[in-house]
């Protein structure tokens, strides 16, 4: 008896407990069936869908196919974007890979299949836009999908595809290629003719031959349905020597010039837009969405994948002269990006203005976003550019495109991404840093730039004295760019705080890059005024009797200053610690940049991100001088310079 009050509290509570957990589950039904709200399905083609889209490398045959297989919405990737108002006709839904995306744990849904008829009726004209970009292996399988996308318009009406090419002098290989696959279409188009007699008819496709650079040319008479009429007038495309490429408004007027003659006829509008470089009246890319919408005009876009978060890229260009045995190569500049509405990232590489060529995994904005407002297709070829020349031109790796999918850029017009911006303290205090840091001029995405920032590390004089005179000049802004460093990190430590409730990864990204780049770039200044005065104070013969010049290059070794030059360093800074002590400090500041640059590359593996943080570890704090024979004859300045 003792034994069993002793275990009585015990046993009490346990049924107490049982009790409970009995009622609570014989209630769970009766709260289900009286509380449970009607459920509501939406369609995942409404503003509610997830900024996130994916990317895919495609895998396609580039040949003209024997049978006709037709794939509702004309593209096999699952990267569909969405937008507040109507665009075009549903162009480019996979829909039986994107429902099977959309999961409901309860009540289950089957997979639907829906005709494109059935899409157009149910969702009314133009709720659909278009991909923010498929990965493809070249024009020809881009050529293949822009084929299924024909087809699926011409079972609605009779089409006219606009061919839109750049005239830049960079491109011309490519408009071979196009010329080239470009029977793959009517090829694939007669078969599909003969398999299906709702594709019969005369002139059910017609093509018009356009090209663009400062204004629009067309290159067929009137609209044709003969394909070597096409090619012959692809043929005729001529490089504009005015280096301009005004894209948006010429896909504008070219829209409107054949909107009316479209309508009359009935006839379905597409453009399709030949270019490497994203254009130079990006400030017009809303007047160009316009015009495509108002025509129900889908807008596709063969082009390369943007600089990561910079306008530019550049491409070698060579001047021969076989009579003077001169040969010379020149780095020209075109635009190439950035892949948002404004740059998210430096300008800057802690010594002067950004010439790499990383690539953003994502297409230029401008071209993007047209395709995705009008319904369109944005095609990423990621072909071989022989010419393509900068820090990173070589890279032939390939970024992981499910790392990407949550690194999408936000593709509202400039003046709503602005707003967007201005809304939030974390990244209005990022964009002030990468504004203030910026070197170079561009009045489409920057009120200002500071050209100081450009500090010379080529070029120098080969004499003692005339060495020492420009280098004092470049240390005097050396030591400004670090003051203007500093700030920028004090500006980034004060919204530390506000990282964690940042919703945006691609903004995250750019907080971490920036703040670990601005410590790289304070500790690679140090090392270039270190270098600096460590040569003008001992400074070697050159190694070569033929060279003319001294050039600083990155090297990962860093200079560890001796007394002599310590002594000076302390005067000219004012430092209140001895050498030991500064020393151990420096190095305790280069291993925590290295740090941080690592862990960006942990938090954000697989994106350009993570890849920009690899570069600056494997670039190093430190410099090297040497000497070189540049441009002996002089004459390089004497050349003038094509504009690409």
């Amino acid at each position: 008896m003792k034994d069993f009050l002793k275990t009585l509290p015990s046993i009490v509570v346990s049924l107490v407990v049982h009790v409970l957990v009995i009622v609570v589950l014989m209630m769970i039904p009766l709260a289900i069936q009286g509380g449970t709200p009607d459920i509501i399905l939406e369609s995942i083609f409404t503003e509610e869908l997830p900024k996130e889209q994916i990317e895919q490398k495609l895998e396609l045959e580039t040949k003209p196919a024997e049978t006709l297989n037709v794939i509702a919405g004309g593209t096999p990737s699952t990267a569909v974007g969405a937008a507040a108002q109507p665009a075009s006709t549903p162009v480019d839904v996979q829909k039986a890979k994107v429902l099977n995306e959309a999961t409901v744990d309860a009540p289950r849904v089957e997979t639907m299949q829906l005709s494109d008829e059935v899409m157009a009726a149910e969702l009314g004209e133009g709720e659909i836009t278009g991909e923010v970009g498929a990965m493809v292996e070249g024009y020809g399988a881009a050529m293949g999908i822009i084929t299924q996308e024909i087809i699926r318009m011409m079972r609605q009406q009779k089409v006219t595809v606009i061919w839109m090419f750049d005239e830049s002098g960079s491109l011309t290989d490519d408009r071979k290629e196009i010329r080239e696959n470009y029977m793959r279409v009517y090829d694939e188009l007669g078969i599909a003719t003969s398999q299906d007699k709702d594709l019969r008819g005369s002139e059910q496709l017609l093509t018009v031959v356009a090209s663009y650079g400062k204004g629009v040319t067309e290159h067929t008479p009137k609209p044709t349905g003969d394909p070597e009429m096409v090619k012959a007038a692809i043929d005729k495309v001529q490089e504009d020597p005015s280096g301009e490429e005004n894209m948006c408004r010429s896909v504008a007027l070219v829209i409107q010039k054949y909107k009316a003659m479209a309508i009359r006829g009935k006839r379905k509008l597409a453009v399709i837009i030949v270019s490497d470089e994203s254009g130079d009246d990006g400030d017009y890319v809303e007047e160009a969405i316009v015009a495509a919408r108002e025509a129900k005009a889908p807008i596709y876009v063969m082009g390369r994948e943007s600089m990561f978060g910079y306008p530019y890229a550049r491409q070698r260009w060579t001047y021969e002269d076989k009579a003077k045995k001169i040969k010379e190569d020149f780095w020209i500049r075109i635009r190439r990006g950035p892949e948002t509405a404004f740059p998210e990232c430096l300008q800057w590489d802690g010594i002067h203005a950004r010439w790499d060529a990383q690539s953003a995994g994502f297409g230029p904005y401008e071209q993007v976003r047209m395709a995705r407002e009008s319904g369109g297709i944005f095609f990423v070829l990621p072909g071989d550019e022989a010419n393509l020349v900068g820090r990173d031109a070589n890279d032939k790796r390939k970024y992981d495109f499910l790392a990407l999918r949550e690194y999408t850029p936000l593709l509202l017009s400039r003046r709503e991404y602005k707003q967007e911006l201005m809304n939030s303290e974390f990244r209005t205090k990022i964009w002030a840093v990468i504004e203030r840091l910026n070197p170079e001029s561009n009045k489409l995405l920057f009120a200002s730039h500071d050209p100081e920032l450009n500090i010379r590390w080529e070029h120098f004089p080969l004499e003692l004295a005339a060495f020492r005179e420009e280098a004092g000049r470049q240390a005097i802004k050396a030591a400004k760019a670090m003051l203007l460093t500093n700030e920028g990190i004090g500006i980034l430590e004060s919204i530390q705080p506000l990282r964690a409730k940042e919703s945006s990864l691609r903004w995250r990204a750019a907080y971490d890059l920036a703040y670990a780049q601005l410590h790289t770039f304070r500790m690679r200044l140090f090392q270039y005024l270190l270098a600096v005065d460590n040569h003008a104070n001992n400074m070697p013969q050159p190694k070569s009797k033929t060279s003319n010049e001294w050039n600083f290059w990155r090297n990962r070794k860093v200079i560890v200053p001796d007394e002599a030059q310590f002594a000076r360093l302390k005067a000219g800074f004012q430092l209140k610690m001895e050498r030991d002590e500064y020393l151990a400090m420096v190095a305790e500041e280069e291993k925590k940049s290295v740090d941080m640059l690592k862990q960006v590359m942990n938090d954000h593996p697989g994106t350009p991100w993570a890849r920009r943080a690899e570069r600056e570890i494997g670039d190093g704090f430190g410099f090297v001088v040497s000497d070189r024979l540049w441009d002996p004859q002089d004459i390089r300045s004497t050349i003038k310079l094509p504009k690409l």
